[in-house]
């Protein structure tokens, strides 16, 4: 992956979550920023980079024990990842159901 920064934060911000219409600081683990591989052209200058936000206190939540945090992280960014390479959340979920 190029021009793609991975930025942590606590929770999503009020208005990524008026976007998304998620009404819980709780509900949102993860979130890609910027266009899909599958969207870009050579002919479009992004200058700016892609970007995935990974919130912290919501995956520490989720994981439920300290033990399980590396594991929601690397499930998190891989799923933001798939979404960087143009995956919609149901592929995604397909892809994944296999794993577990």
């Amino acid at each position: 992956m190029e021009n793609v920064e991975v930025i942590v934060e606590d929770f999503p911000d009020e208005e990524t979550m008026a976007s998304l219409g998620i009404t819980s600081k709780w509900g949102l683990l993860g979130l890609y920023v910027g266009v899909p591989i599958t969207h870009q052209s050579v002919f479009s200058m992004n200058v700016l980079p892609e970007r995935i936000y990974l919130y912290r206190r919501p995956i520490v939540r989720v994981a439920g024990s300290p033990h399980y945090v590396v594991e929601t992280v690397r499930d998190v960014l891989l799923h933001e990842i798939g979404h960087h390479f143009g995956f919609d959340d149901e592929e995604l979920e397909h892809m994944t159901e296999d794993e577990e």
